[in-house]
């Protein structure tokens, strides 16, 4: 989270111009997005919800909640920010894209996953370099049986 501003009145979604309930936004990346909103234009997650059910430390469960509290939200609405943040942040580190890259490189990933995480023009990169790579290697290959 770049800024955090709370409003006085109820705020208005940027893309719908339709009020939203919560009067605190989170600013990002130069983006306002409403923060436990009812704004479905918060996050591209407007579709299928899926449960997730795991363990964390007792310690970080209640500092979430007492982040949740004073946002005036819930527990899950912080834990889904902190998840996007994470992953946009992991989509701009070089050494996991790296690492990323090689799981596609080797199948590991489908080219929609890559998507997914490193954005469309990154994983078009990706895809291109790949096919460089496999036609050079299927080329060098060729070449070496000839010579043979």
């Amino acid at each position: 989270m770049d800024a955090m501003h709370e409003l006085s009145n109820v705020a208005t979604c940027l893309w719908s111009g339709q009020p939203v309930r919560e009067t605190r936004i989170i600013e990002c990346d130069n983006r306002v997005f409403p923060f436990g909103s009812q704004c479905t234009h918060m996050s591209s997650d407007t579709g299928e919800k899926k449960r997730v059910q795991f363990r964390a430390p007792e310690r970080l469960v209640q500092q979430t909640d007492t982040l949740a509290t004073v946002l005036e939200t819930d527990r899950t609405t912080v834990i889904l920010s902190a998840l996007r943040n994470y992953l946009r942040d992991a989509a701009h580190n070089d050494e996991l894209k790296q690492e990323i890259a090689e799981a596609f490189y080797s199948n590991d990933i489908t080219f929609t996953q890559l998507k997914d995480l490193v954005g469309h023009e990154e994983a078009a990169n990706f895809r291109i370099l790949k096919e460089q790579l496999e036609d050079e290697f299927i080329d060098e290959t060729a070449e070496e049986l000839a010579d043979s």
